[in-house]
């Protein structure tokens, strides 16, 4: 039978098929992509997805596992492949254009996701495949793998409130709608106001600050035809101006201007006020909803922690142990700022200056000294090589279509085997969201429709400062240690060796694990053995000399419990506006009342920390963010096992331990629990022993 086709039916058809974000052949085609091609490309693979329920949904389409996965997992795998490209982009290239594009799909695709993880007949379809396995033979039953991701997708379709029913179910999917839409404009707001601030100065105003930053923002005021220098808010200018500019004014006017982001002291239209509370406002109804008293209790259901009191016990007496520490780190920053620096009324604007002060007079050493060692590409280098050594692999550069000239891509192998691709973007700019993360492009997976073994692909972003001129990127060594995390956060996901989408790489793992192996990458940057391979100076090639690594690593632990106090504040914070419905009314009434608990530094009455805190009201954080010093235990030990092997030959770097971790750990994934992960790494549930030695509070 002939097929005839309208005109317009055939335009739309021919644009389909060139549009870039449809092309499944290979990597994504992110040079290609326009804000055009996002709702055609979309309205495709949301077509794709929902007949592929439907069918899957069927009654009488089998309830097996390879069955649903050859139909349903491959049209949704696509759709999120497409979209995770589309959120990629909206994160890193961000135009009026995209992000429009971006806004006006949000919906349809979140409410696609909502209802299929509500859907009560595929939950119906896997609750029978369950069943099935109970009485099947035991050659014919899922592999642990696959029955570990099909209890995870039975407690997901509670979650995602598939037992809900009538006008619950419909507000459940009102709410998932709402919370996606909110969340997106809180990070708007935050990138916005990020973005927008810039203050021009004198170069005689700039004192004290290093001269690769005095440079950089000259360059960018000449770039705009203006006298002077432009400062901005971005981390690579925000943070320098913050530690060694002299003129307290200027300290004090770009920490107002930094602490008050998206907030009400800034535009209207980019205040974060109403958004905060209306996202915790639905989050508690959702819970509610689910039979939940809280959404801290919902957040924490697929988590190693049982209850938000177990999570603010761990947190208060982390703060418990530190805080004799803490205590005695501000009396020293307050002696030092009055007898060295002459300031006797310590503010929030000094504290960074004064500790860079107080660590060079202590150590002899400043971060600006220190930074003229960590060129870019011997840093990557010595990063890459320490990969190779402890996990057997090969790390090599890689071509690929990329959204911007800085990125570049390279290919993990092994025994000449293709094992996993990334991206690695390293540089701020206008338009690209402030942090660092570690994000999927596509994970591995033995593929259903196909047999073959998709590789896994991950996205590494930072934002550092870009090297001026014919110089390369110099690094502060806390913008390494932020590499390696990142790093650690990509290994888990490339590594690893199982074939079900579900829970391969980073998929299952619960989420105050996942950082154990970004936060254990860190540990390598305190190790001499790594760091001289780490470093060869801007001008001469040199590598940092053993007394300067010696005065850092006396350093290392410089105000640790004023930071591991920090971190309890913010955690605590989000906790407990998860776990005490109503505080969203005034949610700075709750980090107040957090830091006259826990901190030794209050901020000023105007600081507006919690407008920018995107971990937790645009990110997965929510009632999560304990996570990294939940995490710090487990890497911690995991660490301490390479400590224990320590040989006078290979230091830490045991290849020996490095295949268990890489066995026990990066291999395994989401197979199974983090804490059978670590007991078949360690032989033994984890101890916080390692952590307060590290941290200099054992």
């Amino acid at each position: 039978m002939a097929l005839r086709l309208e005109a317009g039916a055939v335009g739309r058809t021919i644009r389909a098929m060139s549009n870039p974000l449809l092309d499944f052949s290979g990597l994504p085609l992110f040079d290609r992509i326009r804000p055009e091609h996002v709702a055609p490309a979309i309205d495709t693979l949301l077509a794709k997805a929902n007949a592929a329920l439907e069918t899957v949904t069927a009654s009488d389409f089998p309830a097996r596992w390879d069955a649903i996965a050859k139909v349903l997992d491959v049209a949704t795998e696509e759709l999120g492949r497409a979209w995770g490209a589309v959120s990629h982009l909206n994160s890193v290239m961000d135009t009026p254009e995209l992000r429009a594009a971006y806004n006006e799909a949000l919906p349809r695709v979140t409410e696609f996701w909502t209802r299929l993880g509500a859907d009560e007949r595929l939950y119906a379809k896997y609750k029978a495949l369950n069943e099935a396995q109970k009485t099947a033979e035991p050659d014919r039953r899922l592999s642990p793998a696959r029955q570990r991701a099909l209890d995870n997708a039975l407690r997901g379709f509670v979650l995602g409130g598939a037992e809900l029913q009538g006008e619950a179910k419909k507000r459940f999917a009102e709410i998932q709608e709402e919370q996606a839409a909110k969340s997106q404009s809180f990070s708007e707001h935050v990138m916005d106001s990020t973005d927008a601030y810039t203050h021009y100065v004198r170069e005689d105003e700039l004192a004290g600050v290093p001269e690769d930053i005095i440079q950089a923002t000259k360059a960018m005021a000449e770039g705009e035809a203006k006298e002077g220098h432009k400062l901005t808010l971005h981390m690579p200018i925000y943070l320098p101006v913050m530690q060694y500019a002299t003129n307290r004014h200027l300290r004090e006017t770009m920490y107002r201007a930094y602490s008050t982001r998206a907030s009400e002291f800034g535009p209207t239209e980019r205040d974060n006020t109403g958004l905060m509370k209306d996202i915790v406002g639905l989050r508690q109804e959702e819970a509610v909803l689910l039979g939940y008293k809280t959404f801290a209790d919902v957040s924490l259901v697929p988590k190693m922690a049982n209850n938000p009191q177990q999570v603010m016990d761990f947190l208060r007496d982390l703060a418990k142990r530190a805080r004799p520490f803490a205590e005695k780190d501000m009396a020293e920053l307050r002696d030092f700022a009055r007898t060295d620096c002459g300031i006797d009324d310590l503010q929030a604007w000094d504290v960074a200056f004064v500790s860079e002060k107080l660590k060079e007079a202590r150590y002899a050493f400043s971060d600006q000294e220190v930074k003229q060692y960590f060129t870019e590409p011997t840093v990557l280098k010595g990063l890459f090589g320490l990969i190779e050594s402890l996990f057997d692999v090969k790390i090599l550069p890689d071509t690929a279509p990329v959204w911007h000239e800085s990125v570049r891509f390279f290919r993990i192998e092994r025994a000449s085997q293709l094992i996993g691709q990334f991206y690695l973007d390293p540089y701020a700019r206008t338009g690209k969201r402030p942090g660092a993360w570690m994000d999927d492009v596509r994970g591995r997976w033995k593929r259903p429709d196909n047999g073959a073994t998709q590789t896994p692909v991950a996205h590494l972003v930072c934002n550092f400062a870009k090297g001026v001129g014919d110089k390369p990127a110099l690094l502060t060594h806390d913008d390494v240690i932020t590499l390696f995390h990142e790093f650690g956060h990509g290994l888990h996901h490339m590594l690893t060796k199982v074939d079900d989408l579900g829970v391969s790489g980073i998929g299952g793992v619960e989420w105050d694990a996942v950082e154990l192996p970004s936060q254990f990458m860190e540990n390598f940057c305190w190790e001499w053995d790594v760091v001289q391979k780490l470093t060869s100076h801007v001008d001469t090639g040199a590598h940092l000399p053993r007394e300067l690594f010696d005065k850092m690593n006396a350093a290392k632990n410089f105000q640790s419990g004023m930071q591991t106090l920090r971190q309890v504040e913010f955690a605590l914070f989000d906790m407990r506006l998860h776990a005490e419905p109503g505080r969203e009314s005034d949610v700075q009434s709750v980090i107040d009342e957090v830091r006259q608990e826990v901190a030794v530094n209050i901020p000023p009455a105007f600081n507006r920390f919690q407008h920018s805190f995107s971990h937790i009201f645009a990110g997965g954080y929510a009632a999560g963010y304990y996570s990294y010093k939940w995490a710090e235990v487990l890497s911690a030990d995991a660490y301490a096992a390479f400590e224990e092997a320590a040989t006078p030959a290979t230091g830490v770097l045991s290849p020996e331990v490095g295949r268990r971790y890489l066995n026990a750990i990066l291999e395994a994934g989401g197979s199974r629990s983090a804490m059978e992960n670590f007991k078949a790494f360690r032989g033994r549930e984890p101890q916080i022993d390692a952590l307060l030695r590290h941290q200099g509070m054992s």
